[in-house]
């Protein structure tokens, strides 16, 4: 009979990202519907804080969509930019095309 071992610690998802025409009028819409805070806005992105996971709304031009996972070795994945919010990360994709941010944990 097999035995259960301690699962190792599981990987963190920081944020979700997904396209938006408008920040402001997103912004609006998400705080109407749903209990969030936001935690950074400007024209080109925002970040909304739930309970369990953040929300980003980029414009198109400006970010893909993508999943923002944390993570104490980022740069193995490549260069480290810093944003301005002050977070460090570095984007790449999955086999399937799927853009990933890769967030050094120290920089949250």
């Amino acid at each position: 009979m097999a035995t259960k071992s301690t699962p190792a610690e599981l990987d963190e998802i920081h944020h979700i990202a997904i396209s938006v025409e408008d920040i402001a009028t997103a912004v609006d819409w998400y705080r109407e519907k749903f209990q969030c805070e936001i935690a950074y806005q400007d024209e080109t992105w925002a970040l909304l804080k739930f309970n369990n996971i953040s929300l980003a709304l980029v414009i198109p031009d400006q970010h893909p969509p993508h999943i923002g996972y944390t993570s104490c070795d980022a740069e193995k994945y490549g260069e480290l930019k810093t944003h301005r919010d002050g977070t460090r990360s570095v984007y790449i994709t999955d086999p399937f095309g799927n853009t990933v941010e890769m967030m050094d944990a120290d920089s949250l």
